[in-house]
């Protein structure tokens, strides 16, 4: 696994990173552990000021970033710049809101004096993030853990390695104190490492369940607290009074966005057998109308995917898919292009036992199914080990929430693209994870919920810590049974 940016489009290797060393490693703990405990002593308004030179240096700095980001993993440039923006809405969001979300709350209680739980900052946390959002990933992590006042070693995927180093640079640039957001180019075997050390109290990973189980491993066996966001195979369901205009302008953009390279896409989609037939016609439309280029260029509206293997690894997948009976509606075609392009697939009669019926497919294919009425819709979109995000098309939207309630994943939209924004919690169940980034969750995810009770003079008549007294002045406590 080498550190190193290979251009998808035209595959260039651009540039090749070392390996961090086992010292570097130390030194960073060591230093992440003191600035941890230097900002115990900071005021939680003087990092929100921070937070907001990030988002200001973030805007700064788009188009660089936006170019890293296209080069490292070949999004559409339009779509790194977007990236960019919204991780500079999120430093924002958690620059206005970070202090009061880590007020003391205080506790109704029958003991003697007054009760609350104050949110304090852990210490060093672990985070292991993905190529296919380079910024965004990092920012769900970075920003409410920044305002709590824990600090952060940085893995990130080895084909983003630019993109890693460029968003570590700015947050330094913007005054963060040196140890707040560490990137090192760590191996696994490091990163193992890095979780055993006491003085690391959490891990954050979004990823592939292969590595999700590996980081979960380790964190369970040095009982570390993580949260895991992992792969998904999001249904998207199309009643049968849903407005078909409005779906034939989400369908295609939800499959597409970042070459389909997104844990939250769309990958199945579930139509009612009366708008089955026109969902299928539009749908082809639309993939026939891409264009393939340079992601650099505006026009381009087809990226290739972030590399050589991801690409192959799909066409297995495919051809599966194929040969156990699925039929291909458009698509399975080479681009003629050097990059690592793949054109735009429909697939349909996906029978249970077709591997496509519950592996998730990371790319431009979608898998379509015909269904019959709205509980077998509910029925077929919960029948898969996933859980992370789903969308439901109605024409009713109060009608389609209650579709929506009834689908087993943590987020679910009604009539519109999936999308997500700090104030909302992002997280998923079964297969994808648990635990939740962004909005007040996640700025809770790593903090120590402490209890204080204060007692102007203490009432032995209460029951407490299981010791019962009666007398004032008791001799001798007796433990409940």
């Amino acid at each position: 696994m080498a550190y190193r940016t290979v251009n998808p489009y035209n595959n260039e290797v651009v540039k090749e990173y070392p390996f961090a060393t086992d010292i570097q490693l130390g030194e960073t703990l060591a230093e992440s552990d003191a600035t941890y405990r230097a900002m115990k002593k900071q005021p939680i308004s003087e990092r929100a000021k921070i937070l907001h030179n990030v988002a200001a240096k973030l805007r700064e700095h788009e188009d660089e970033l936006a170019r890293a980001c296209t080069i490292d993993m070949g999004k559409l440039i339009g779509e790194s710049k977007g990236e960019v923006e919204l991780v500079a809405i999120i430093a924002d969001w958690f620059a206005d809101h970070g202090e009061e979300l880590l007020q003391p709350e205080e506790v109704d209680t029958i003991a003697t004096g007054h009760a609350e739980i104050q949110k304090h900052a852990t210490g060093v946390i672990m985070m292991v993030e993905p190529w296919n959002f380079p910024y965004y990933q990092i920012m769900r992590v970075f920003a409410p853990n920044f305002m709590v006042g824990n600090t952060m070693i940085l893995k990130h995927a080895a084909n983003t390695p630019t993109s890693a180093q460029m968003f570590c640079d700015v947050v330094a640039e913007a005054g963060a104190p040196k140890g707040s957001l560490t990137n090192l180019f760590l191996s696994y075997d490091q990163v193992g490492e890095a979780i055993a050390d006491p003085r690391v109290q959490g891990v954050a990973l979004t990823g592939s369940e292969r590595g999700g189980t590996a980081v979960a491993e380790a964190a369970g066996k040095n009982l570390k607290k993580n949260t895991m966001e992992l792969g998904g195979m999001d249904p998207f369901i199309v009643l049968g009074d849903a407005n078909m205009d409005d779906v034939a302008d989400i369908t295609w953009r939800a499959r597409l966005y970042n070459t389909g390279q997104v844990c939250t896409s769309s990958k199945r989609f579930i139509v009612m057998d009366n708008v089955y037939d026109e969902f299928v016609d539009t749908l082809k439309d639309k993939f026939s109308k891409v264009q393939p280029g340079d992601p650099l260029d505006p026009a381009t509206s087809l990226a290739p995917m972030n590399t050589e293997k991801a690409k192959n690894k799909l066409q297995g997948q495919l051809d599966e898919a194929i040969a156990a009976g699925a039929k291909v509606e458009y698509g399975n075609e080479p681009i003629d292009l050097p990059g690592q392009f793949f054109k735009p697939t429909i697939l349909t009669n996906i029978s249970k036992n077709n591997p496509a019926y519950d592996t998730e497919l990371f790319g431009p294919i979608a898998c379509v199914y015909k269904v019959h009425s709205e509980q077998e819709a509910i029925d077929l979109a919960n029948d898969n080990p996933y859980g992370l995000g789903g969308i439901v098309f109605a024409g009713d939207e109060d009608h389609g929430a209650e579709v929506a309630s009834q689908i087993e994943t943590g987020m679910v939209f009604v009539n519109n693209f999936m999308s997500t924004l700090p104030e909302l919690p992002f997280g998923g169940v079964k297969l994808s994870g648990y635990g939740r980034e962004m909005s007040h969750i996640g700025e809770e995810a790593f903090i120590n919920q402490q209890l204080i009770v204060k007692t102007a003079k203490p009432n032995m008549n209460n029951l407490a810590g299981g010791l019962v007294a009666t007398d004032p002045q008791p001799k001798k406590l007796s433990k409940t049974k």
